[in-house]
């Protein structure tokens, strides 16, 4: 029997998927991710651009010695000197130690609350942010600088994410927003989801988050029906502990328990963003639509759909959060 064709571009989403919810905190993800996440923390704002994401890999991959150590000449370009002289001390050397330590120093607290697999889970799509298209890193980048212009400690900022039914990627946008915030110590940023004609949080949406860690029970109580008048349960969502929670539904943008004015609106899905081209009392409406998986549904690709959906999304919200992490200094 011939062996499958493999197509160039697919491999790495195909390996993403295959490793949801089964990714265990505390592995060892070896020296390559650990010197690239030191470059995401302490590099320059090229090297942290996710366009140059693959090419910053491939530098790596040929840096670290025998004894994987990291050196000024192997990280040239990707962290400047000063930054890396800093961290390496006399010896002007990284070991495999030294870099762990320095990791295990950069950890928020809000981080160590996750539920492990989330936690796990978000390591792995940090090393992924080449599949960002560039569609979605300009619509990131907009977000970024509006975050980064706007976040002020202690005060919350909101973002709603918006599709039609908000039923699937709305949530699965606000839910892997807000596991980004807490992935880099953001708390004050806050994610909320909505739409222009609700129905129901859909049950597929519920797997989809599970499969990663997140914990979503039913509450037992219902939310108003949209249409076709369907059952709309209320849901709690918790991607942590001590607070790292909310509650979920299916519900329009401007619901009472969504922020009225002064939020980023995120428009992901075609038919919400041509339906509204105003959002009422956003301070910023950004593009970033996305393919809806409900085409999937019922098929045999139903589950690897909407894990590509998440998975998507949450590279997206991570690698913003990560620039706007370095750009305010902040844990």
């Amino acid at each position: 029997m011939p062996m499958p064709r493999l197509i160039p571009g697919l491999i790495a989403p195909v390996l993403l998927v295959a490793c949801a919810g089964r990714c265990q905190a505390g592995e060892d993800v070896g020296p390559l991710v650990r010197s690239l996440w030191l470059v995401q923390r302490f590099g320059t704002p090229e090297a942290i651009a996710p366009e140059n994401d693959q090419k910053v890999k491939g530098q790596l991959s040929k840096t670290p010695g025998k004894q994987g150590v990291l050196t000024m000449a192997g990280v040239r370009g990707l962290m400047d000197a000063s930054a890396f002289e800093r961290l390496a001390g006399a010896d002007g050397e990284l070991g495999p130690d030294e870099v762990r330590k320095i990791l295990d120093g950069e950890v928020p607290e809000s981080r160590r609350r996750l539920n492990p697999r989330v936690a796990a889970h978000a390591d792995l799509l940090t090393t992924s942010f080449d599949l960002i298209d560039e569609r979605h890193r300009a619509a990131g980048q907009k977000l970024a600088d509006w975050i980064a212009a706007n976040y002020r400690p202690g005060r919350p900022l909101h973002i709603t994410v918006i599709c039609t039914g908000n039923s699937r990627r709305s949530i699965l946008g606000a839910t892997m927003g807000n596991v980004a915030a807490a992935y880099y110590g953001l708390l004050d940023v806050h994610f909320h989801s909505g739409g222009t004609a609700p129905s129901a949080f859909n049950r597929r949406t519920v797997a989809c988050l599970k499969e990663i860690g997140v914990e979503v029970e039913p509450t037992g109580k219902e939310a108003p029906r949209g249409e076709p008048k369907t059952a709309n349960p209320i849901y709690t969502v918790r991607w942590g502990s001590s607070g790292l929670e909310t509650t979920e539904f299916s519900k329009t943008y401007h619901d009472a328990g969504n922020p009225r004015e002064g939020f980023a609106a995120l428009m992901v899905c075609g038919e919400a963003d041509s339906a509204c081209p105003f959002v009422k009392g956003a301070a910023l409406r950004v593009s970033m639509p996305y393919l809806d998986p409900k085409i999937y549904d019922d098929g045999a690709y139903e589950a690897i759909k909407y894990a590509e959906r998440r998975d998507d999304i949450g590279r997206l919200m991570l690698c913003v959060m990560m620039q706007v992490r370095n750009r305010l200094g902040s844990h």
